[in-house]
C-alpha cells in the first residue's frame, strides 16, 4: 500500500451538559443577525427546543423555523426550507436534531447559493462551483449517531427515482458544533438504539477500508469502543450524563472517520431507506453481521486487532458474536424481515446499490450477485457462507 492521503479533521465542537447555552452568543459574534433554525416536527415539539428559540431572540437575533421536513429529507423539503431562508432574509442556518434536521439544514445552505439542481452536486461528481458561499451552518445534534454535524455531505432522496442522493460541498461543513448531551435525554430508547448502531456502522467501515488513513483508524477504533461501553447504558439510563455524551462523541467520531471511507453496510442500507423508509441506523444494524461474514476474507485480521483493542476474545468470531449479541440486547431485527423489505425487490435493491458511491470503497469488491445474495442471506437469517 502506498502511505499517501488526503486527511480532514473538523470544526470547532463545544461539548458537554449545557453547553447549547452558549450558541446564540457565538452566532451573535460572528455578526449574524437573522438566521432560520432547521429540525423535524418532533423537534419542534419539545420544550428544549423552544428555549433554544427564545435564547436566540433573547440576544436580539431575529429568527425563523422551519420544519416542514420527512424524517429522510426530500428535495422538496430543501426547496422549502430554501424559500424559507430567503424570505426571513437569513444570514446563517441553525440545524437542530438528529440527522434528518441536519442534513436539511446543509442542504438549504447549499440551495440557497447555487441555482444547480442539487444532483449536480453528488458525491461521485466533481464539486462544480457554486454562485455564492454557502452561509455558515451551526449544528446542534439531538440523537448520536450520522455525525452529520462534522461531515460535508448530506443525504436527500428524489422521489421520482426512489433514490438516495449522497451530496458533498466543503463549505456544508458546520463552522460550529454543540454537543450537549441533555438534549438526548428525552429520546426514545429505540432511537437511541438505531442511532447508535448507526454511530458503530460509521466506525466499522472506516476501520476496515483499506486507504491509509492511520488517523482515522485510530478515531474509529475509540468510536467502537465508546459505543461498546456506553450504548446500553444509555438506552436503559436514558438520563445518564456520561453515556450519553460518550456516544455523542463516538456519533460525531465515526462521521469523522468515515471520510476514509464506508462500504457494503452503507451501499445496501440506502436504497432500502428510500424504498421502504426503513431508519438508516436500523437498516445498518440489521445488515451489519451479514456484510461483516461477506467481507471476512479480506478483513479478518484487521477485525482481530479491533477486537483486542476492544477486549473480545476469539478474534474476528468474537467481533462477529459481540455485534450479534449487541443487536439482541437492542432489539435488532435478525432479518430484512423486520424493515418491511420484500423478496420480490431483492434483484433491484442489489442493482441499485452497485450503483450506490460507497460500494467501489467496500475492502472486498462486490457486484450485483455478490449484494443479492448477502441480501438474501439478510432476508433468511443465515450468515453461513457469505464469506465464500
Amino acid at each position: 500500500m502506498e502511505l499517501r492521503g488526503n486527511w480532514r479533521i473538523p470544526t470547532e465542537i463545544l461539548a458537554g451538559a449545557g453547553r447549547v447555552a452558549e450558541l446564540p452568543a457565538r452566532v451573535r459574534s460572528a455578526g449574524i443577525a437573522r438566521v432560520l433554525i432547521v429540525t423535524d416536527p418532533g423537534v419542534a415539539g419539545l420544550p428544549f427546543f423552544t428555549g433554544i428559540v427564545e435564547s436566540f431572540e433573547k440576544a436580539g437575533i431575529a429568527t425563523a423555523v422551519f420544519k416542514d421536513l420527512h424524517p429522510d429529507p426530500l428535495a422538496e423539503d430543501v426547496a422549502a426550507g430554501a424559500a424559507a431562508y430567503k424570505a426571513h432574509g437569513a444570514q446563517a442556518v441553525i440545524a437542530v436534531g438528529g440527522g434528518s434536521g441536519l442534513d436539511c439544514g446543509k442542504s438549504i445552505a447549499l440551495a440557497v447559493s447555487t441555482s444547480r439542481p442539487l444532483w449536480d452536486f453528488e458525491i461521485t461528481l466533481p464539486t462544480p462551483a457554486v454562485d455564492a458561499p454557502l452561509p455558515p451552518i451551526f449544528a446542534v445534534p439531538t440523537t448520536a449517531g450520522t455525525g452529520s454535524e462534522v461531515g460535508r455531505a448530506t443525504v436527500v432522496i428524489d422521489t421520482a427515482k426512489r433514490r438516495k442522493y449522497i451530496l458533498l460541498h466543503a463549505q456544508m461543513l458546520p463552522r460550529l458544533v454543540v454537543l450537549d448531551p441533555e438534549l438526548t435525554y428525552g429520546l426514545p430508547a429505540f432511537v437511541t438504539a438505531w442511532t447508535g448502531m448507526d454511530a458503530l456502522a460509521h466506525s466499522l467501515e472506516a476501520y476496515y477500508a483499506t486507504f491509509y488513513h492511520p488517523i482515522a483508524d485510530g478515531i474509529a477504533l475509540e468510536g467502537m469502543r465508546l459505543v461498546k461501553e456506553n450504548l446500553l447504558t444509555a438506552v436503559n439510563e436514558p438520563k445518564n450524563p456520561e453515556a450519553r455524551m460518550n456516544m455523542l462523541a463516538a456519533a460525531s467520531m465515526g462521521a469523522t472517520a468515515f471520510q476514509k471511507a464506508l462500504g457494503a453496510i452503507h451501499s445496501l442500507s440506502h436504497p432500502i431507506g428510500a424504498r421502504f423508509h426503513a431508519h438508516h441506523g436500523l437498516t445498518n444494524a440489521v445488515l451489519m453481521p451479514y456484510v461483516l461474514a461477506f467481507n471476512r476474507p479480506v478483513v479478518e485480521a484487521k477485525i482481530a486487532r479491533a477486537a483486542q483493542a476492544l477486549g473480545i476474545e476469539n478474534g474476528f468470531d468474537g467481533f462477529l458474536n459481540w455485534v450479534l449479541e449487541l443487536r439482541t440486547a437492542l432489539n435488532i431485527p435478525h432479518t430484512l424481515e423486520g424493515l418491511k423489505v420484500t423478496p420480490e425487490a431483492l434483484k433491484e435493491l442489489a442493482e441499485e446499490a452497485v450503483l450506490d458511491p460507497n460500494t467501489p470503497d467496500n475492502p472486498r469488491v462486490a457486484d450485483k450477485a455478490d449484494y443479492l445474495r448477502i441480501l438474501q442471506a439478510a432476508m433468511a437469517g443465515n450468515l453461513a457462507g457469505l464469506e465464500n
